[in-house]
């Protein structure tokens, strides 16, 4: 599917992209407790993933990925094998008419206090410099994991929790101190939440 490239309207002037940001892991593919993907052996698709990220395709979404991938720093994959996921991840997506704009990926460890892993806002704000400036009040960030959600509203964008990874039910939020706007059972409900909105 080729990139859409923002319209000009009838001032001359750019139309906003429409955009949504997801995490990967426990969203777009399985989540693995305590560990990581390591390799494209490992990279399983959740069901129904494909089918949701193709309706905010459908739907003229650019498809941005936020995603905290500390097994990088922690010596467990290397950032080629990390590109190597990504572009045959990518390679699928493709397939089924899928385009991501962009995957962005922290590889830091919790205790290098970074500013690009999640919760912080680094890689939004990353994204805010290849794609924006973005109104991130308008965007919806979809994620499995009160970090997740922390992030999304560290940026002031709407937030989904989906239970499709880290997270297996609502009663888990209740002691969480940020809340999502919303919680979805996978990205495919996800999806019809951030297009009726």
């Amino acid at each position: 599917m080729v990139e859409k490239v923002p319209e000009k309207n009838s001032s001359g002037r750019k139309d906003k992209m429409k955009i949504v940001f997801l995490d990967r892991d426990g969203v777009i593919s399985d989540y693995t407790p305590n560990d990581y993907v390591k390799n494209w052996k490992e990279f399983k698709f959740l069901p129904h993933s494909i089918d949701g990220l193709k309706n905010f395709a459908f739907n003229g979404f650019q498809i941005i990925i936020i995603s905290n991938q500390a097994g990088v720093n922690k010596g467990l994959l290397s950032l080629e094998t990390l590109t190597d996921i990504t572009e045959k991840m990518q390679r699928i997506l493709k397939d089924s008419g899928v385009n991501i704009a962009k995957a962005y990926y922290c590889p830091h460890t919790a205790e290098e206090n970074c500013d690009c892993r999640k919760p912080k806002t680094g890689l939004f704000k990353q994204a805010d410099k290849d794609f924006g400036p973005i109104d991130f009040s308008k965007t919806f960030f979809i994620g499995d994991s009160s970090i997740d959600i922390e992030a999304g509203k560290h940026i002031g964008a709407k937030t989904i929790l989906v239970l499709s990874g880290k997270t297996k039910s609502e009663e888990e939020t209740k002691e969480w101190k940020y809340k999502p706007d919303y919680i979805a059972k996978t990205l495919l409900e996800a999806v019809e939440i951030v297009i009726a909105n």
